[in-house]
């Protein structure tokens, strides 16, 4: 669904707010930011499964979705042709598999007069090496409503261990951060004889299948959350967690690249694009490997880090969590 252009000199009034209206759906497009509702009429329909691109309602009521996001986040496409410039998404709806409503998606475009002194901004591209010096990761726990770095090391089994990781970007083309292997050890050496407890494999959050760990809904594209449901591994002794994290290109999202978690109900869904979880088939069959640290990159300009964070500790003071 496309917006009519708006006449005029100045990119202000070339973005004025551009209302599009379509059965239960209204889409506000605005300078730099889009506003959605979707309201529905169907009372089987849970309106917290749908996304736009890998953005989660930023409200939700009866019947009713809102989404307040920025153009530059929740993988918005852009495309310039001739005078026009375009973002455009997809809302999507994930049903679970005996669900009367069928899972669906649809277009969102907001379309603009493309100003006259527009021009795209030079990054180094995906496909190349140039650039990796300037990707700087991060990865570390975090408070419970992700606002700061967690100070405790002590986690009562069943409570949550939520982890942030990020890569900043500088000259370099906007990059997705995946969790591409996770595991917990009791030692900071990957490579030792110690235990090995698996976490996350090929993108897929394997400890959601036993536990109410999850991914938690995209800030921007640049950072990913984890809430890791503390888990009787090693309980009451010293627990390192060692990551893979990967920046990868946002629209090459494939079997190999990806991030998927199992909600009940509903089986894997992947966190970027709910209406192509597909790609996480694979997650209960071949999509087991065994982590390997280092950092590599191949000819699409894949960029990895090993992550580390420990130690910390599970205790056996248990806390049921629903």
């Amino acid at each position: 669904m496309f917006g009519c252009i708006e006449n005029g000199d100045s990119i202000a009034k070339l973005r004025q707010p551009l209302i599009f209206l379509l059965a239960d759906l209204k889409v506000d497009c605005g300078r730099d930011s889009v506003t959605l509702r979707w309201g529905v009429a169907q009372s089987q329909m849970d309106t917290s499964l749908l996304r736009l691109g890998g953005c989660y309602p930023s409200s939700i009521s009866a019947g009713e979705a809102m989404f307040q996001v920025e153009l530059s986040d929740c993988n918005f496409r852009r495309l310039v042709t001739g005078d026009t410039l375009m973002y455009m998404n997809e809302l999507t709806y994930m049903s679970g598999p005996k669900a009367q409503l069928k899972s669906f998606s649809h277009p969102v475009v907001c379309a603009y007069e493309r100003p006259a002194d527009w021009a795209p901004r030079i990054f180094d591209p995906v496909f190349h090496t140039y650039g990796q010096g300037d990707l700087v990761f991060h990865m570390e726990l975090m408070k419970d409503d992700f606002s700061g770095p967690h100070l405790s090391r002590e986690y009562p089994l069943g409570s949550f261990i939520h982890i942030s990781a990020a890569v900043e970007q500088m000259v370099h083309q906007p990059l997705l951060l995946l969790l591409e292997e996770c595991v917990a050890t009791t030692t900071p050496e990957l490579q030792s004889e110690g235990p090995v407890h698996p976490i996350i494999t090929k993108g897929c959050l394997v400890a959601s299948k036993t536990s109410n760990s999850k991914f938690e809904p995209r800030q921007k594209a640049s950072e990913i959350r984890l809430s890791l449901q503390a888990f009787k591994f090693a309980v009451g002794k010293e627990v390192y967690i060692h990551c893979n994290l990967l920046a990868w290109d946002p629209s090459g999202l494939d079997t190999s690249k990806k991030a998927c978690h199992y909600v009940k109900g509903h089986g894997w869904v992947l966190i970027d694009d709910p209406y192509h979880s597909t790609l996480c088939g694979c997650c209960d069959s071949s999509c087991e490997s065994r982590m390997t640290r280092g950092i590599a990159s191949g000819q699409h300009g894949i960029t990895k880090n090993a992550g580390l964070i420990g130690p910390l500790v599970v205790t056996d003071n248990y806390r049921p969590e629903d």
